[in-house]
């Protein structure tokens, strides 16, 4: 299975290698998930054109918001496209069952995440990001681990033969957290059908450096989710933080650029092992300003500072 074993110091050494892939440059796409709270979280819709009007050609939602159009995706494909957008992928989310770790919940995952991935590629989509459900408050044990791991993997392959990437993410305070639980869900899953959605946000939040996490992961992630966070918690925050009882009031992520992460040395990294999938802006919220302003803000930090354009 896929090795962990390294640190960021020595697999900067291998990341230098000619990249083994059919070209030897990176290729990046960006995206935004437009479901921000500030003015974005009501209306896909809404926040797919706001997207557009700030550059943004491909946007990322939730079941959420589409669980109504599910078995009508050419109506959904017309929309997007007189608004100029496409679809890159559609998360999994309420009312769908996320509970991975529980066995006697399986069999509704699988069929009801197997209609979520047929659904993602008759939107032009080529991976299907997942989170999992809440966190107990006693935690995630091993056996739950193993569960989730196994889950991942009959569900890998039934995406699969949809066309479709499985992708979970790791997010705070979900049952797939912290730098133990990917090592051990991404150890004993299988990378030709479970790929890895990074979280540069989430996972500094969980204490993880998420350029170190970059390196150790390499080609195996599809896509990066880049948020911001306070520069105090660079390289990975020094203390579990507790879910915000309001995340407008009190929000741990932010614009690229803040501080927190080392989006340069990420950068760096992804070209040198010329990697190639989707960079996509998120903001859970913007109290600060409009959604569509937040997201103007990350693109332009992606194009003039990182000169990205995908």
């Amino acid at each position: 299975m896929f090795p962990f074993m390294c640190t960021r110091r020595a697999a900067l050494s291998l990341s230098l290698l000619p990249a083994l892939q059919a070209a030897d440059k990176p290729h990046y796409q960006i995206a935004v998930t437009n479901n921000t709270r500030g003015g974005w979280e009501k209306d896909f819709w809404l926040a797919s054109r706001e997207s557009r009007e700030v550059g943004y050609h491909h946007v990322e939602t939730f079941f959420s918001y589409l669980k109504d159009d599910i078995d009508k995706p050419a109506d959904v494909l017309a929309r997007a496209r007189q608004i100029g957008v496409s679809i890159l992928t559609v998360s999994n989310s309420a009312p769908m069952e996320m509970h991975f770790e529980d066995p006697k919940k399986r069999q509704q995952i699988l069929d009801e995440h197997t209609k979520l991935a047929r659904f993602v590629r008759q939107l032009g989509g080529k991976h299907l990001k997942i989170n999992s459900g809440p966190r107990r408050p006693t935690g995630t044990t091993n056996e739950d681990l193993r569960h989730i791991a196994e889950t991942f993997n009959q569900l890998g392959k039934r995406t699969a033969a949809e066309g479709i990437l499985l992708a979970p993410h790791a997010h705070m305070w979900s049952q797939f957290e912290n730098q133990h639980e990917i090592d051990s869900v991404m150890s004993h899953t299988d990378p030709k059908t479970v790929a890895f959605v990074l979280d540069t946000g989430h996972t500094t939040m969980a204490g993880i450096d998420p350029v170190a996490l970059a390196f150790k992961l390499n080609h195996r992630v599809v896509e990066y989710h880049l948020k911001d966070t306070k520069p105090e918690t660079y390289a990975g925050a020094k203390t579990r933080l507790d879910r915000p009882g309001d995340m407008m009031a009190n929000p741990p992520f932010f614009p690229l650029g803040s501080g927190g992460v080392d989006f340069p040395s990420l950068k760096k990294h992804l070209d040198n092992i010329a990697w190639k999938g989707w960079l996509t802006t998120e903001l859970d919220t913007s109290p600060q300003r409009p959604p569509k302003e937040s997201a103007a803000i990350s693109l332009r930090y992606l194009k003039e500072t990182l000169k990205i354009d995908g």
